[in-house]
């Protein structure tokens, strides 16, 4: 009975240290307990862009028709600058005609000589992915595909994006779009982003345009008279053998396949306030891309939450007083003006402090404010100290997450008139000359 039981502690210790895994990333490691079949993967807090978990999320790898993003972004910029409207229409050209006439592209079947609405064609590309309408839509915005790469190269590198390079606007093989592919690109070229880079482009595309998630979270509609489905099966309410990949909260993003990609998904899910941005790459197949980010999901919701560990009004022991020069009072109180607040992981909470660093413009060179000083004065800022093992990141900076706060004053304090200040200068001047004389008969013996 004692060995069957040993052996049984033995099988199952040998289990949890098989599914075990630890994967690492320049400058940050995360732990899990569950293996991500995913080449490359991340998990992002979209509020914070704080880094929850990571897999190799710096290798390049083309991203297919995840790069629809870019070009979801770059049409909702066009709308928000008065460009095009949601009503703006334009015909098919010739281009975009021979993509979705094409059956290996399994397009929505364009028309030429009809008019469609820039809604219209952004719906076919958010929802069913369609190749012809992206293209349809990047000839309306930039005047042909070639302009529009440009800007979406540009648009890249204003964001930021660490890892990135878009050859057409929407993550086809420049091999697949044979002579049409864009001028200026090589025959063989794909657009490529890394997971991270895939993340920012997310992380810009939901939280400058949230209205474009009333889109990706339809889950079928009607396109000139025929009806389209989203690609993004972990969508609740999804018909049929799909529901079986719902996920609660999930109203986005973008899903991707090609020979060369794999199968990969953008994913982001909202509960309680808390929304998750996810990615994961080169995924064995349509349905991996979303148990495997159901994985991710389920990792962020179970162990992380937002909470507020410092209230407004905090302060710091043995920190809370600043002396103040030219005042009626010596001194004035500070605190954070906001409460300070995270992403925390469970058990986490103690591992968190809170440090001043005041802004060395409004002091003097001894440390004080001068006054007056009026109530809610900011003096500098309070950050949130994590001093426990793990190392997360900003997605955006790539540097240590970085969560601040205003310091501020808690009270005015008024100048002192000039009798009062000439007083204190007679004192100074006669403690200095007294300091001087000591230090001088010092100097006898």
């Amino acid at each position: 009975m004692k060995q069957r039981f040993q052996a049984a502690i033995a099988v199952m210790a040998a289990f949890v240290f098989s599914v075990m895994v630890v994967f690492s990333s320049p400058g940050s490691t995360y732990a899990a307990s569950f293996d991500l079949g995913a080449k490359s993967a991340i998990l992002v807090d979209a509020n914070t862009g704080k880094v929850l978990f990571s897999k190799e999320p710096d290798l390049t790898l083309p991203p297919a028709s995840m790069t629809k993003m870019m070009t979801e972004y770059l049409v909702l910029e066009a709308i928000e600058k008065g460009t095009i409207s949601w009503d703006t229409t334009t015909q098919i050209s010739d281009y975009p005609y021979s993509i979705s006439a094409n059956p290996s592209f399994s397009g929505v079947g364009l028309k030429q000589n009809h008019d469609y609405t820039v809604r219209e064609l952004y719906e076919a590309m958010a929802i069913n992915s369609d190749n012809a309408t992206t293209i349809a839509l990047a000839e309306l915005v930039a005047g042909s595909e070639k302009d529009f790469v440009d800007m979406m190269n540009k648009k890249a590198k204003e964001m930021g994006l660490p890892d990135y390079q878009f050859v057409n606007s929407t993550g086809l093989s420049n091999k697949d779009l044979g002579e049409n592919r864009p001028k200026g690109t090589e025959a063989d070229a794909t657009n490529l982003l890394s997971a991270r880079s895939t993340a920012m482009l997310a992380y810009h595309l939901i939280n400058d345009y949230p209205e474009s998630l009333e889109v990706t979270s339809v889950t079928t509609t009607k396109f000139d008279g025929q009806t389209i489905q989203n690609w993004n099966w972990m969508l609740p309410n999804m018909p049929g053998y799909l529901k079986q990949f719902g996920y609660d909260g999930v109203d986005g993003l973008k899903t991707g396949f090609t020979d060369l990609a794999g199968y990969c998904f953008t994913g982001t899910a909202e509960r309680d306030g808390q929304r998750l941005i996810s990615v994961v790459m080169k995924t064995d197949s349509k349905e991996a891309r979303f148990q495997e980010t159901a994985k991710l999901f389920n990792y962020g919701f179970q162990q992380f939450s937002t909470k507020e560990l410092y209230p407004a009004g905090y302060q710091v022991k043995d920190q809370s007083e600043l002396k103040v020069t030219k005042g009626k009072e010596d001194q004035v109180e500070v605190e954070t003006k906001s409460a300070l607040k995270t992403m925390v992981k469970n058990g986490e909470e103690k591992q968190y402090s809170v440090k001043y660093h005041f802004d060395k413009d409004k002091l003097t060179k001894d440390g004080k404010i001068t006054a007056p000083v009026k109530k809610g004065d900011k003096v500098g800022t309070a950050e949130l100290v994590y001093k426990g093992d793990e190392k997360y990141t900003n997605l955006l900076s790539g540097k240590p997450q970085k969560t601040t706060v205003d310091l501020v004053t808690t009270s005015s304090v008024e100048k002192a008139n000039w009798f009062m200040l000439a007083l204190g200068g007679i004192g100074d001047f006669f403690s200095d000359v007294f300091t001087g004389a000591v230090d001088t008969v010092k100097g006898w013996f």
